[in-house]
């Protein structure tokens, strides 16, 4: 007979993965093409994505999205909408899940500069849409979705 009131877990786990970790994710056009960076960091080190990250204590979300775009990239932009939200799992070499992120879109506006990699991207830079449906590019997973969807709100 088990004990239910003893101190031992019933299961094992890994508190950091226990509650999604909210971020954003800033979706930028300019000139009909979308910004987007190669991450050089896990998860999806190598993989196109778009620029984002976690929110700060205290931040909005659009403000983030201004943010880290900046950050990422040199680019100066304003948050026009937030417009979708996407699942992010992250798992470990054995499938363990470490982090679970929950990915908040936002369709930012170009105000000025031209893409610059951050430290935490290796490359920056405008795709034509059809390269992201017809070119064999690594992409994070909804890259494509997303920025289909964001381009039918300009």
């Amino acid at each position: 007979m088990s004990n239910i009131l003893s101190n031992e877990p019933i299961i094992q786990y890994e508190p950091q993965s226990l509650r999604p970790i909210v971020a954003t994710i800033g979706v930028l056009f300019k000139d009909g093409k979308v910004l987007l960076v190669r991450r050089a960091n896990p998860p999806d080190a190598g993989r196109w994505g778009f620029p984002g990250g976690k929110i700060e204590r205290g931040e909005t979300v659009k403000d983030a999205a201004v943010r880290e775009l900046y950050e990422e990239t040199s680019i100066v932009s304003k948050a026009f909408k937030t417009f979708n939200a996407v699942d992010a799992f992250d798992f470990d070499s054995s499938g363990k899940l470490r982090h679970h992120f929950v990915l908040v879109a936002v369709l930012c506006i170009w105000v000025s500069g031209d893409p610059l990699a951050g430290d935490d991207a290796l490359e920056a830079r405008f795709f034509d849409i059809e390269d992201l449906i017809n070119a064999d590019l690594a992409l994070s997973l909804d890259v494509k979705e997303i920025a289909l969807q964001a381009a039918e709100l300009l």
